[in-house]
């Protein structure tokens, strides 16, 4: 059993920067963060393999965000950059059972119970 407590939302003005992080209790694989607006469905936002540091993002967040890790804390974090309106939403930290990069909500079984990130204008 796999259990992900996310930290680190908050409220920031339009153009600054957050850092979400993501504790792991458990044996944990591919990692990857997901986010929710309100009357959206959750969209996938990064991902970053346990085997190596190879990462992928969202067309959206790509050159913005950086996913990151560190397997001795068995924490990934989530460095938000250049923050927009549209990031506003809860941020979700998600495992895996698979080394290769998943992207989709239903690969991943054990979700975080998120984290509200508003960016106000």
């Amino acid at each position: 059993q796999v259990q992900l407590v996310e930290s680190g939302g908050g409220l920031v003005q339009a153009g600054g920067s957050l850092r979400l992080s993501c504790a792991a209790s458990g044996r944990t694989y591919t990692m990857g963060w997901f986010r929710q607006a309100p009357g959206k469905e959750r969209e996938f936002v990064a991902v970053i393999s346990w085997s190596d540091d190879s990462a992928n993002y969202a067309d959206s967040v790509k050159g913005r965000f950086t996913m990151s890790r560190d397997n001795a804390k068995n924490t990934v974090y989530l460095q938000m950059n250049s923050l927009k309106p549209e990031d506003t939403a809860v941020y979700y930290c998600a495992s895996t059972s698979t080394w290769s990069l998943r992207f989709r909500v239903s690969d991943y079984a054990y979700w975080g119970q998120g984290t509200q990130v508003t960016v106000s204008s």
